[in-house]
C-alpha cells in the first residue's frame, strides 16, 4: 500500500526520487526503496511525506480502491474519498457509512443536491439555511450603510 501511493503520489506531483528525497532529507537510493518496498520510512520520514504530498499519514499507509476504476491517491488533507455507488433505477444512492459517520448523516435527514459542470453535491438542509440566513444578514447590514 505504501510504496503504490508514494510512486503515485511523486508521479501525481510531478517530482522525481531525487527531488523528494532532496525535500525529506534522504537519499534517492533511500526513497527508491521505500517505493520498490524493500524499506519502509519512520513515522518522522512519513509525517515529511504527507507534509510534501499535502496528505495525512494515515492516507500515505492506506489504498482505497474503487470498482471499475482502481487504486485512487491518497486525498488531500480535508478531502475524502468515500467510494464509489451505484444509483438504483429511481435515482437512489446509499451514502457510504464512513461519509454517513463523519457529516452526522441519519435516516430522515434532508439534504439538498447542488452541481456544477463536474459533479454533484450534499448540502444538509439546516447548514444551508444557516449560510444563506448569514449572508441575508450581510446583505441588510450593506443595505442599511449605504442609506
Amino acid at each position: 500500500m505504501l510504496k503504490e501511493n508514494l510512486a503515485m503520489l511523486r508521479n501525481i506531483h510531478g517530482y522525481s526520487q531525487e527531488q523528494i528525497a532532496e525535500k525529506i532529507g534522504i537519499s534517492r537510493q533511500a526513497y527508491a526503496k521505500w517505493e520498490s518496498g524493500a524499506t519502509i520510512p519512520d513515522i518522522e520520514k512519513c509525517a515529511a511525506l504527507a507534509e510534501v504530498y499535502g496528505t495525512t499519514i494515515d492516507s500515505l499507509i492506506r489504498t482505497e480502491k474503487v470498482e471499475g476504476i482502481g487504486v485512487l491517491p491518497p486525498a488531500p488533507v480535508g478531502k475524502n474519498f468515500w467510494g464509489s455507488v451505484t444509483v438504483g433505477d429511481r435515482g437512489q444512492i446509499v451514502i457510504p457509512k464512513g461519509a454517513r459517520d463523519k457529516f452526522g448523516i441519519k435516516g430522515g435527514d434532508r439534504l439538498l443536491v447542488g452541481s456544477d459542470e463536474v459533479g454533484i453535491a450534499l448540502f444538509p438542509v439546516d447548514a444551508f439555511k444557516e449560510i444563506f440566513e448569514k449572508g441575508l444578514e450581510m446583505i441588510s447590514g450593506q443595505i442599511d450603510q449605504e442609506k
